[in-house]
């Protein structure tokens, strides 16, 4: 809900069980006055009554309290809006235009004092989520952007100050970190074209004592699958404050005539950090992701067993193999098209090839879709090698600067989707793969970042970090509408390429490359801090781990692999018939509770030697729970379960043993995982009464 005070300049913004209210002072500059606590219309306003926090005549009385924090008079912090006009002229002197609302939208409208260009505020109310952005336009000369960030955040004063985010690397994603914020300027970023493995766009800050259950979270997230910066700011006053827009240092911008920025998420929360996830995870389920409602498959990928060697025969005996453990969804990987037969040559020639596959993918198709599970392909659309057709035809298309060498990274050039031929093609040649083949699901991977980032011909180098992430949307946008019965994952390089932005047009993301469970376990508790189990792809490959060498049981690698979207990615063609055996029952009990997993709301019970994570959906809930290594014999406790009825009587349906719902959530469930390193176990759980 959203009510404006016209005679105050003052707008609340409310949802379940917060509010945001925004205020324009004498100068029009949009002011935050709370974010927090839902409040009604009537505390809003007594909020003009407090005293303004005082440092005059030194500092600035507003100085981090700006919604919309525009570079120019006294003001020294992060701006998120930096511009410079033709003659010169940087900085923004704004006026207040005009408001337009509605239940759950709000746009203000600024005009520069004396430049023809207009900024529009805008926010959308999504539950206790508000999506924002801005719409710049110009009616002038081209105006360069040197930064426009699609929000920012201003936190209310606090105790002291936490920030959580999450960094890593290739193998090595999501691992979550919170530190003190200090004084200054402290930036998220990603210079590579791509989201990144190294940081992932999205903050929280918590007062330093907020736990899992416990405590107010304030949080931020970018809708953008591009470079991008997130900056937090601690002013010397104690303000803090979160921006985050696309872009990064030193790309700038030039705006001709208008821009629309990304949306930037964000959201209070109390109830900890399990609270500000679930609130995230139902956000994405309801209003980001295209089919969200859907139980996602259990998917066999053949990488790992076959790498680059492929045939008909090799594909067919392995999905066969796949379709007895229960599999629903076989994808082929790499190695399909062209000369594909290494990884130096082949991409961007995106058919068949011949002497693999002589009458094409449609024998192999009809054998996959006869043993009753869905066909899935393995394209890296945006790369190309030079050994290929298409660079030879094409040699201009990549991302390039003239004098400058290309730098190939895995053999590869990245394609410039934001030449408009360049993107044209690609949709042509993938539409036409879609409309030929009966492929049901897309692994779409990018396996290499952005260098010598520039186009000839153009005098807007910068504009491409841009233009090719948008291309990228309007691609799939065009593909998911023209083939509406296919389903599409992210992939790049592992997971390279996870954030809201992507996740508006594909189904589920590939977390990471490396499948080593144990390794999974922590990879898997950043990813949750803000995505949901629904699109996290995890699957079971070969002990040893083909990327550690570790070697772990057969039902903990299952176990970790079913917190999320199962899959099996091992080298089913080696697997001994007991362990074939075993995974399709552990097949079968993941598909008991996936409904559960994938749709209900997850509590993180327990992170450490002993790792437990459970769901819950409606009368139902399912318990994960990994015990890395028992020390001196000792065995745990039982496991403490959080979103019951306390008044309830819980039945295992393995064991058929009933439990008090109140006992469960005070004195926990017994894990019996018996002895030894590597344990693990899944509960599942029914209300009786």
């Amino acid at each position: 809900m959203i009510v404006h005070q016209p005679e105050l300049r003052l707008w609340v913004l409310s949802g379940p069980t917060g509010s945001y209210v925004l205020w324009l002072d004498e100068e029009d500059r949009p002011l935050v006055l709370h974010w927090g606590p839902r409040l009604t219309a009537e505390q809003a306003a007594s909020l003009l009554d407090l005293p303004r926090p005082g440092f005059w005549p030194v500092e600035n009385t507003s100085e981090g309290m700006a919604d919309l924090a525009a570079a120019g008079g006294l003001r020294y912090g992060a701006a998120g809006l930096q511009v410079r006009f033709p003659d010169g002229t940087r900085d923004l002197e704004l006026a207040f235009t005009g408001e337009s609302h509605t239940e759950d939208t709000l746009v203000l409208t600024f005009a520069d004092r004396h430049y023809p260009l207009t900024v529009e505020s805008h926010y959308r109310l999504r539950g206790d989520v508000i999506e924002r952005h801005l719409v710049l336009r110009n009616a002038g000369e081209p105006v360069t952007l040197a930064r426009a960030d699609s929000a920012t955040w201003v936190v209310p004063p606090l105790a002291d100050y936490r920030l959580g985010h999450v960094h890593g690397r290739w193998g090595a994603e999501t691992q979550l970190t919170r530190v003190e914020l200090p004084y200054g300027e402290t930036v998220l970023t990603s210079r590579r074209g791509v989201t990144s493995h190294h940081a992932n766009p999205w903050a929280m800050i918590d007062d330093g004592t907020a736990t899992e259950e416990h405590g107010a979270v304030y949080s931020c997230a970018l809708a953008w699958s591009g470079s991008w910066r997130l900056t937090a700011q601690r002013l010397p006053t104690g303000r803090v404050t979160l921006s985050a827009g696309f872009g990064h240092d030193p790309v700038v911008l030039t705006l001709e005539d208008e821009l629309v920025t990304p949306v930037c998420a964000g959201m209070y929360s109390q109830g900890g950090f399990g609270a500000a996830s679930r609130a995230w995870h139902d956000y994405q389920l309801r209003h980001v992701l295209p089919h969200p409602g859907e139980l996602r498959p259990v998917l066999y990928n053949s990488w790992e067993a076959t790498g680059f060697d492929l045939s008909l025969d090799g594909q067919i005996a392995l999905a066969e193999r796949a379709a007895a453990m229960g599999v629903e969804l076989f994808v082929m990987d790499d190695g399909w098209f062209g000369a594909r037969t290494h990884d130096a040559a082949g991409l961007g020639d995106w058919y068949p090839n011949p002497a693999r596959f002589p009458e094409g993918l449609a024998p192999l198709i009809a054998r996959v879709h006869e043993l009753g599970m869905r066909f899935g392909l393995w394209v890296e659309p945006e790369m190309v090698n030079p050994d290929s057709e298409l660079y030879r035809a094409h040699p201009d298309w990549v991302i390039h600067q003239p004098h400058r060498r290309r730098t190939e990274h895995r053999n590869q050039l990245v394609l410039n989707l934001a030449r408009p031929e360049v993107a044209e093609h690609l949709h042509r040649t993938l539409d036409e793969l879609l409309a030929k083949n009966a492929i049901d699901f897309v692994k779409w991977d990018m396996n290499r970042p952005f260098t010598e980032a520039g186009q000839p011909g153009s005098d807007d180098h910068d504009r491409l970090w841009i233009g090719h992430v948008r291309a990228l949307y309007a691609i799939l946008d065009r593909l998911r509408e023209a083939h509406p019965h296919a389903r599409f994952e992210s992939c790049s390089s592992g997971g390279g390429r996870v954030d809201l932005g992507i996740l508006s047009r594909t189904d589920q993301v590939w977390t990471s490359d490396n499948t080593d469970a144990l390794d999974r376990v922590e990879i898997q508790h950043g990813f949750s801090q803000l995505y949901p189990t629904r699109v996290m792809a995890a699957w079971v490959t070969d002990s040893p781990n083909p990327i550690t060498g570790r070697e772990l049981p057969l039902d903990f690698r299952f176990h970790v692999a079913m917190a999320g979207v199962l899959g099996v990615g091992g080298s089913l063609d080696k697997w001994t018939d007991g362990e074939l055996a075993r995974a399709a029952e552990l097949v079968a009990d993941y598909k008991r509770i996936r409904p559960i997993v994938q749709h209900g709301l997850q509590y993180r019970l327990a992170h450490g030697s002993l790792t437990g994570v459970q769901y819950v959906l409606g009368e139902q809930t399912a318990v994960l729970a990994f015990r890395t290594a028992r020390r001196f014999a000792q065995a745990e406790p039982p496991l403490a379960l959080r979103g019951l009825d306390p008044l309830g009587r819980y039945r295992d349906i393995a064991s058929g043993r009933e439990y008090h719902g109140a006992v469960l959530l005070t004195h926990g469930i017994p894990l019996g995982m018996g002895p030894g390193d590597y344990a693990s176990t899944m509960i599942h759980l029914v209300r009786e009464a």
